[in-house]
């Protein structure tokens, strides 16, 4: 018989066998074959040795999944490690771990975080491509924003690694990859029942239970969690819940099969955002007039929202004479409903009839929205990797891969009255679908003992269909139909390339330069037209260090810049992002991780950009010239931190887990050439576990700062509907969340 054995780890495998670098993409497809086909069949473990009389065959891919080998300093797999010993709130904040990476929200808990990375702003997922297992969560054409993408499905306790790409250099990203691409790993090292309660202030309760049966491998799992709080303020309650389920099948011919499953919904209610000067003056009369309960309060009572995301995936994976081949089928259910307010009262001006005759001013009713989204997608991908020459040398591979995925989709935005919620206009409404088909080709030749060179071309044609159903019923030729319908095709290259220079043992200098694209918004092309692509084209040089040992290290640092030629920015007054040219950013950043077997881990990050709206006309090498691009912080750093020790106490082994994680926000450029304030945030946990039962305590925002984790500049009236509208654009922010503790319990059966 046989077994598939994938290995890739921080510090050191069971059995003391070295494992692949902290955040080097390196997967170990080991296949044993029987000696005796009749000899009965051991359960198939992740940590199995081979039996006595079975044959073994080793190939080392440096590739997992449909993503390539490394190819720039800022391609990194990233294994939760110890690090995964900290209890976070959900799958969301995971992505923290990256470099270069901030999270705000300014819709409540439920909404996808607004996403800085890279000096992008990548609102909910626009500019930056994210998958599960491969599974594609990125949703064309959402009513809220083109790429929206949320994690809160995520449980995680099931995030075994996360695979983070900064920009567009790899041929296997694809569409939305321009600030880069995020896939998450999912796996369950902890075998048996595993039951997690959870309770914190505000209310907030989580029930989690995970199981893994002790005869299969860590991709094998079920999990369930259930969620649900009052919120850190009035109108932030919510509820969610989540199950993903997953198993690995061993096949013949060195072939394995991985179905997993999915099923999440919830709902939240938001607080929105507040005017800085209502705050200031405490005159929102929905609070009591306190500092503490204005910063956190609300003015529409009717935001909010609610979503399901159900998906599956069948990955068939096949051992090659020297490589590894790769197989995907997927398909998701989404459906989702977003209600925001950022103006108050000023947008509702009386539209014209379709002779262009202004109908008489009437009082504002709200600036109210509605987002709906809703439909399916279906998919297939694909790849396969092959090494040249002989075992044990620097050989060349070859990756060839294809994708194909299919969107049925309804989008529609409505403006809703403030009084009540009711809707009283509609801003679109469309039903899409949209045919995506790619193919690349990417591969590695080393060159000498030191070089080693790797490119790929990556091409991707886009098909649109567009039923727009809210169109006028008369024209001036005319009575006409109330929908319309738009075609559109696109057809993108992409071509992408790097080298690396081993400059000592453990040190290598890497430079990559690549052409990405960002799909268009269906909703926004015209009939029968060459549907353009936003083009990013980026470059990045920098350094990357690894020391191997009990101790290992690794750092990595690098500057980048990038070019944006059809850029998007959110827009309050839309509530959603809208064109704004072409934009430019240049910037660099560093990331370092210390792991000391299983007693310390800690991950540290700095990133330093500079992002512009260049004038029309202005050339790709005109990086400064222009407004700065707004919202994005120009300084990020983040130092996480967790330890693990066992102690004796009544003779009894204790084993103690303590984190802590800091994160210093710089300021943020708004419109107007305003700034944000800077903010300084502390985490800190503790947890203790005996035998089968643990016990932690959690604590976020230590320091109890008052941070804005949302800040934009613009005109709004939130006094009422018979005020003066006013143009003076003015400060307005999301509350970010005060000092919250929480208690955990977890109780582990074998």
């Amino acid at each position: 018989m046989w077994a598939v054995v994938v290995a890739v780890a921080l510090g050191q495998v069971d059995g003391g066998e070295p494992a692949a670098p902290l955040s080097e993409p390196a997967t170990t497809v080991e296949v044993a074959g029987p000696a005796d086909a009749g000899a009965p069949e051991p359960p198939p473990v992740a940590e199995a040795a081979p039996r006595p009389g079975e044959k073994v065959f080793t190939t080392t891919v440096r590739a997992r999944g449909n993503v390539a080998p490394t190819v720039v300093v800022g391609d990194l797999r990233l294994e939760l490690g110890l690090l995964g010993e900290r209890p976070r709130q959900s799958g969301t904040t995971l992505l923290l771990m990256a470099p270069s990476v901030l999270l705000a929200n300014h819709s409540g808990e439920g909404h996808a975080p607004q996403i800085f990375i890279r000096g992008f702003d990548a609102g909910e997922g626009k500019d930056l491509e994210m998958r599960v297992e491969g599974v594609p969560l990125n949703e064309v054409s959402n009513a809220h924003s083109h790429g929206y993408a949320d994690t809160y499905f995520l449980i995680p306790e099931l995030v075994s690694a996360i695979r983070v790409i900064e920009g567009p250099f790899s041929a296997a990203q694809g569409d939305f990859a321009v600030a880069g691409s995020v896939d998450f790993e999912l796996g369950l090292k902890q075998r048996g029942v595993t039951v997690i309660g959870e309770y914190g202030q505000f209310n907030h309760q989580r029930l989690t239970a995970l199981w893994g049966p002790k005869d299969q491998r860590e991709t094998t799992f079920l999990g369930l969690t259930l969620r649900q709080g009052s919120g850190f303020g009035p109108n932030r309650a919510f509820a969610n819940g989540s199950l993903l389920a997953s198993h690995e099948f061993r096949l013949p011919q060195d072939t394995k099969l991985r179905l997993l499953a999915g099923l999440s919904a919830g709902r939240f209610d938001s607080a929105g955002v507040l005017r800085f000067d209502d705050v200031e003056a405490r005159r929102n009369d929905r609070c009591p007039a306190t500092a503490d309960a204005q910063f956190f309060c609300f003015v529409d009572p009717n935001q909010g929202g609610a979503q399901q995301r159900h998906f599956v995936s069948a990955e068939l994976t096949s051992k090659l004479e020297s490589g590894v081949s790769r197989h995907q089928l997927f398909g998701l259910v989404r459906d989702m409903r977003l209600r925001e307010n950022f103006t108050g009262f000023v947008n509702d001006v009386p539209l014209p009839d379709a002779l262009g005759n202004a109908p008489p001013l009437e009082p504002q009713r709200g600036d109210g929205i509605e987002l709906r989204y809703g439909g399916v997608t279906a998919g297939v991908r694909g790849s396969w990797l092959t090494r040249f020459g002989e075992e044990g040398t620097r050989r060349p591979t070859l990756e060839l891969g294809y994708v194909g995925r299919f969107d049925q989709v309804e989008s529609v935005s409505r403006r809703l009255r403030v009084a009540d919620g009711v809707p009283y206009r509609v801003a679109f409404d469309n039903r899409i679908t949209v045919t995506n088909l790619g193919l690349f080709a990417q591969g590695s030749l080393p060159l000498g003992s030191r070089v080693t060179v790797s490119g790929g071309l990556r091409l991707d044609a886009f098909l649109f269909g567009v039923n727009d159903r809210n169109r006028p019923l008369a024209d001036r030729t005319g009575a006409r139909l109330g929908d319309d319908f738009i075609e559109a095709f696109g057809v993108m290259p992409s071509p992408r390339v790097s080298t690396e220079v081993v400059l000592v043992k453990g040190l290598s200098w890497m430079t990559g330069v690549g052409l990405g694209a960002r799909s268009s918004d269906a909703a926004a092309l015209s009939d029968s037209e060459f549907a353009p692509f936003a083009l990013v084209a980026s470059a990045e040089t920098g350094l990357r260090y690894l020391l191997e040992g009990p101790v290992r290290f690794e750092a990595r640092g690098a500057a980048f810049a990038t070019r944006v030629q059809r850029d998007i920015v959110f827009e309050p007054d839309e509530g959603r992002n809208v064109p704004v040219g072409a934009s430019s950013r240049v910037g660099a950043f560093g990331f370092a991780r210390l792991t000391w077997e299983q007693h310390l881990d800690v991950t540290a990050s700095l990133s330093y950009t500079r992002g512009h709206l260049p004038p029309a006309g202005a050339s790709w090498l005109a990086l400064f010239d222009g407004p700065a691009l707004p919202y994005v912080p120009r300084f990020l750093a983040r130092v996480e931190a967790v330890g693990a020790r066992r102690l004796e106490v009544l003779e009894q082994p204790i084993d103690l887990t303590a984190g802590l994680a800091v994160w210093a926000i710089g300021p943020r450029p708004l419109p107007f050439e305003q700034l944000s304030e800077a903010a300084v945030l502390v985490d800190a946990s503790l947890r203790a576990r005996w035998r089968w039962v643990s016990l932690g305590f959690v604590v976020d925002n230590v320091l109890d700062t008052r941070w804005r984790q949302a800040e934009f500049n613009y005109a709004s009236n939130f006094i009422g509907p018979d005020a003066a509208p006013s143009r003076l654009a003015m400060r307005h922010f999301s509350a970010g969340p005060p000092r919250q503790w929480r208690l955990t319990l977890g109780l582990q059966f074998d």
